[in-house]
């Protein structure tokens, strides 16, 4: 029989037990449990959820704002017993856990602090199959997770037997991810699937047992999710934590000096900004060496060696400047693997130079989710890529005449591939094609393989087919329930939000001159014409109100933060030949509106 997630833990047990296997902070000091604790504990949940009359193929629902070593003694006790996790954001709205629970059917659901418990209670309310809410934290308004656990030293026959009929093959969780019409789709991922991913990787990132790792990216993404069960199949210390006391000398990186941790490219952004800024508190010669050493870097590349002068120049940079940004990062740090959103190349670039190896991987929640990765071997890695095609991934380009001669929509074929979206027949075939009867993921990603003369093959993103955009964190926005609400409003004639890459949403929005000359007229606001209209500051905090009034109906991540108001209308056809923003059918050419207003799009995120 192949293997199943919850091996590894039994691995680690036998091969590599560590004493700090798995642990957070509590009450400002660093807990952990070992790895047998963590297996006396799984075990344990496993009864207890057996008694409470779970069978293989229920779903119990998690809800963190944190990860802690409690929720992975309950995925592994699920896991084990063929019970499905549902784990879910915390930031998304009332209306997705209620569609979510319904769809999954959840019976039980186990949340974090905060607010959580009230937001699932109520969900609960239209949700007939949740029976009861539990908390991972003690005096919360819900009953303590701890009393799903059987007593200590339990009879394990019935787990056992759970354990041996659970086939690799099964699907172990479903992970709901949003659709374009902002209606979340239950990926159905298999233990093979992601079992391919932690495999697969292990040959990839030079982990050792008993080295630390950081997690903060939350675990209801599978791209941490996997990371989760690789570092647990590597014997590695994990230290869960937020990204709310990362840095500084009291942050949590000074604390742990983690050998590697994951991220997204935001969060790399924003330690760049902080870098920079204190470049500009320093002064004279600090000040001159600060940026001198930021300079040199954008010379860098993979693989570069820096040879007489150029090699001395490097060495007082890194004497100087960079040991300190590796120092801030805990002074131990081997590797950062990012992921979830493309990773700029500056950023990538900028890092990897200080001696921070920065290596990014591509893939999608229906690929569980591993397509390529940059390496840390010799020539694994290339600028503007996202990584070499990995091994038992087959990837073939659908080309198009909308796409350059090159690129085309990504296709592609491994053992990662999602068996589809539960109870969403339809969606499953309009992402799962079968070609000359093998079965292809469409990606909706555009792009092109760049082979090389000793056959690696590198992956390149150059754009997205489907317009489900992916912020900077990672954070999934379909625009189009937004761009239907704002133009619900008289004021507005067409809209577009933009998100892709960056690190909040924006959007762009044409009034209506209509609309917009009746609101002037009876506010006493002389007209003139809407090029003027729309920089008057009264029409400006009107446009302000309107989002103040739209975004508490969608998730956190979901709201505008800033817009721009642009005074030529949007056509299907443009009398001056230009290219036209809207097709025949009056849909957004988004590729063409961002390509147009690059430079108000860019202003916004300056």
């Amino acid at each position: 029989m192949g293997k199943r997630l919850f091996d590894y833990l039994y691995e680690q047990l036998e091969q590599a037990p560590q004493e700090k296997a798995f642990g957070h902070k509590v009450d400002g000091n660093w807990q952990y449990y070992s790895t047998q604790q963590i297996v006396d504990l799984v075990n344990r949940t496993s009864a207890g959820l057996l008694k409470m009359g779970l069978k293989p193929g229920d779903k119990v629902g998690t809800v963190v704002y944190k990860t802690l070593p409690e929720w992975v003694i309950l995925d592994y006790a699920l896991l084990q017993i063929g019970v499905l996790n549902v784990p879910m954001y915390p930031t998304i709205a009332p209306r997705e856990y209620a569609y979510i629970l319904n769809e999954a059917e959840v019976k039980f659901c186990v949340v974090g602090d905060d607010d959580l418990v009230q937001k699932l209670r109520d969900a609960q309310k239209e949700t007939p199959s949740l029976q009861t809410v539990y908390s991972f934290y003690e005096g919360m308004d819900a009953p303590h997770w701890s009393t799903l656990m059987a007593e200590e030293n339990p009879d394990l026959s019935a787990v056992e037997q759970a354990k041996a009929a659970v086939n690799p093959d099964d699907v172990c969780t479903l992970i709901y991810t949003s659709g374009t019409t902002g209606t979340p789709k239950g990926v159905m991922l298999t233990h093979t699937n992601i079992v391919y991913n932690v495999e697969t990787m292990r040959k990839l990132i030079p982990i050792k047992a008993g080295q630390s790792t950081l997690s903060f990216l939350p675990v209801s993404h599978v791209f941490e999710r996997a990371v989760v069960y690789a570092f647990t199949a590597y014997g590695a210390q994990v230290s869960f934590t937020g990204t709310d006391n990362l840095g500084g000398d009291e942050g949590d990186l000074k604390a742990i000096r983690p050998h590697f941790f994951t991220t997204v490219p935001r969060l790399l952004e924003k330690v760049y900004d902080k870098i920079y800024a204190k470049g500009f508190e320093l002064s004279g010669i600090k000040r001159a060496l600060f940026f001198w050493a930021l300079q040199l870097t954008e010379s860098w590349d993979f693989d570069q060696k820096p040879k007489g002068l150029n090699a001395l120049k490097w060495k007082i940079a890194d004497k100087l400047i960079f040991s300190k940004w590796r120092e801030a990062l805990g002074g131990r740090i081997q590797g950062i693997i990012t992921g979830a959103s493309a990773c700029p190349v500056k950023i990538m670039r900028t890092f990897n130079a200080a001696g921070v190896r920065v290596r990014e991987g591509y893939g999608m929640t229906e690929a569980a989710p591993a397509i390529s990765f940059s390496t840390y071997h010799p020539g694994g890695a290339m600028l503007g890529t996202v990584g070499l095609i990995l091994d038992g991934v087959d990837v073939r380009i659908e080309q198009h005449p909308e796409y350059g001669p090159l690129e085309g929509e990504i296709l592609a074929k491994s053992p990662g591939v999602m068996k589809g979206y539960y109870k969403q027949q339809e969606k499953t075939d309009e992402v799962l094609l079968n070609i000359d009867g093998e079965t292809w993921l469409a990606t909706g990603d555009v792009g092109h393989t760049i082979r090389m003369e000793d056959g690696r093959t590198f992956l390149k993103i150059t754009d997205r087919k489907k317009e489900l955009l992916k912020t900077s964190g990672g954070k999934y926005i379909a625009p189009a329930p937004i761009e239907s609400a704002l133009k619900e409003h008289i004021l507005v004639e067409h809209a577009m939000v933009v998100g892709e890459n960056v690190k909040f949403v924006s959007a762009l929005l044409v009034p209506s001159e209509d609309g917009l000359r009746d609101w002037c007229k009876r506010h006493n606001i002389g007209w003139t014409n809407l090029a003027e209209m729309i920089q008057n500051p009264k029409v400006v905090h009107r446009f302000e109100m309107l989002m103040e009034r739209i975004n508490p109906h969608f998730a956190k991540y979901e709201q505008i933060k800033k817009f721009t108001l642009l005074h030529d209308p949007w056509e299907p056809v443009k009398s001056d030949g230009s290219q036209s923003e809207l097709t025949p059918t009056l849909k957004l050419k988004r590729r063409v509106i961002m390509e147009k207003f690059q430079d108000q799009i860019e202003a916004m995120y300056a």
